[in-house]
């Protein structure tokens, strides 16, 4: 099992009988209640932001076991079903806590990162994927520095190459779509938010909120 060593390690966190539910998916997914098990996956991404980046490597494991057992996908359905619940409710829960809204994007990542069909990514993720990165761009989240830098540089960290991807769909958007002036300037600003290392300098943070404020 590829990183099981890391996905061990993560598991310890958990109680025992949840310890045991967890390993027994990861192995044997057909004998246990998989819907329980991406309820206990997500509740804990909410709530520890180290397994919310690490929590698609279990997910992707759970679903290749159960791929290769049955050749079935119930694991990844009650997963997206649950993803769906909290992507809805992202608005009280950002209200709630920044910090399981920053562990919420998170997790929406790390879950489109590892979770291929037919070794492409989700259509189903990509939608929550992108309204999240824009919802950072809005100006109540743009004025919230550390909202914006955490999210922001924990994808990063988490990967890299995903950020690179997303951040040139972005780029693209910015120079061939059809955008308004407000949303032309505040995607401008997390692209320039990015590049300078997830903080911006004291010129173009009075720029971008005299300019929002407008």
């Amino acid at each position: 099992m590829e990183n099981s060593c890391k996905e061990e390690y993560k598991i310890q966190s958990f109680d025992l009988e949840t310890q045991k539910l967890l390993k027994t998916a990861l192995k044997d997914p057909g004998s246990v209640d998989l819907e329980k098990v991406s309820g206990v996956i997500v509740e804990q991404s909410l709530k520890d932001q180290v397994f919310s980046k690490e929590a698609g490597r279990i997910c992707y494991t759970i679903v290749q076991a159960e791929s290769k057992q049955t050749n079935g996908s119930v694991f990844r359905r009650n997963l997206l079903t649950r993803l769906q619940h909290e992507f809805k409710t992202r608005e009280e829960t950002r209200k709630r806590s920044i910090q399981e809204w920053v562990c919420l994007v998170s997790f929406i990542c790390n879950i489109f990162d590892y979770l291929k069909v037919n070794s492409v990514p989700m259509i189903a993720l990509v939608q929550p994927v992108f309204e999240c990165l824009f919802r950072l761009a809005q100006p109540d989240a743009l004025k919230n520095e550390e909202e914006l830098h955490r999210v922001g540089s924990q994808l990063e960290q988490m990967n890299t190459s995903l950020m690179d991807d997303l951040f040139l769909l972005l780029r693209d958007g910015f120079l061939l779509h059809d955008l308004s002036s407000l949303n032309r300037l505040l995607l401008l600003e997390i692209l320039e938010f990015r590049a300078g290392g997830w903080s911006l300098s004291v010129s173009a943070h009075k720029y971008y909120y005299s300019e929002v404020s407008l």
